[in-house]
């Protein structure tokens, strides 16, 4: 697979900083039927206060690539747990990652519903381009 560019980093940047934290409000969370219609075949980048956070490709059959940005992408797939959205990722299947995803005039927003549940996240850009991801050791 292809390395993130320089040059896409900077424009997630300049993106993620178009787009403000959005306040804490309670939304109605999404179904895991309307999740699943909204990110698949999709590949979104999302942002948390005013910062680039990281890139995720959604596939067919709820496979998932994701990459913070400028770090190594990791496979993985999500499942629905109540009104949540769960994560977990082949490199560390003890660990489920759950959030609580609702739409805004702007997008997808997301919620962390772990220990630190103050971390949210907002769509920056939603693309039908796969993520371009760097393999192991590029450059060494």
């Amino acid at each position: 697979m292809n390395m993130i560019t320089g040059h896409m980093r900077g424009a997630l940047v300049a993106l993620a900083l178009m787009f403000p934290a959005l306040p804490a409000v309670a939304q109605t969370p999404m179904s895991a039927e309307e999740f699943e219609a909204y990110v698949t075949g999709r590949t979104l980048t999302f942002g948390s206060g005013g910062a680039p956070y990281g890139i995720e490709e959604f596939r067919p059959g709820r496979r998932t690539i994701w990459a913070f940005i400028g770090d190594q992408c990791r496979e993985g797939h999500w499942f629905p747990r109540d009104e949540q959205i769960c994560f977990v990722y082949d490199d560390a299947p003890e660990s489920e990652h759950c959030w609580i995803f609702w739409r805004s005039d702007r997008g997808l927003n997301a919620r962390f519903m772990g220990d630190s549940s103050d971390t949210e996240l907002y769509e920056v850009e939603n693309s039908p381009r796969p993520l371009i991801c760097p393999g192991p050791e590029v450059g060494v």
